[in-house]
């Protein structure tokens, strides 16, 4: 059985033949991994279940990546949390694409780039805690979804201040 670590894979089985076939199963943390307030927890696994295939050009990786994040509400900055399930289908081959393919080193994939790039663009850009969450008072900061306010909105725009000096 071929031996791996981490989200690196030796693969040298599949390039043997073109058209083998092999499933993978992965799970590991990826420290860092976040979109602006949006992150997934230190030391939580992103699982990755994925077929591999030998093609002419190099292997195909073919599956799901699941984790969980968690951040602040876009609007009244509660604690929130979610799981996501991305899929993928993506090529490693020996000369990639920049920013299209994955490299195959000798007989090697390292699925980690592949799996931060996929999780990330698929992370919410601004989470609500619930979709009707009211937010937060923009005069006075009270959570409007626990109590009202007395504040009476300024709906003018200080860009036509000057302009408001010469009505008569």
């Amino acid at each position: 059985m071929p031996v791996s670590a981490g989200f690196r894979i030796v693969v040298a089985d599949l390039l043997r033949r073109r058209g083998r076939r092999r499933a993978v199963s992965l799970a590991e943390p990826l420290e860092g991994l976040a979109a602006g307030i949006v992150t997934v927890p230190p030391g939580v696994p992103v699982e990755v279940d994925a077929g591999l295939e030998r093609i002419n050009d190099g292997i195909v990786a073919r599956g799901t990546a699941r984790t969980r994040w968690q951040s602040a509400c876009g609007r009244c900055l509660r604690p929130v949390a979610g799981d996501l399930e991305v899929h993928f289908d993506e090529l490693f081959e020996p000369e990639p694409l920049e920013g299209e393919t994955y490299p195959l080193e000798h007989d090697v994939i390292d699925m980690e780039q592949m799996v931060r790039d996929v999780v990330l663009i698929e992370l919410p850009a601004a989470p609500l805690c619930r979709p009707d969450c009211a937010g937060l008072c923009p005069e006075c900061g009270t959570d409007l979804n626990d109590a009202g306010c007395d504040c009476v909105p300024d709906h003018t725009d200080p860009r036509w201040a000057a302009l408001r000096s010469l009505q008569p």
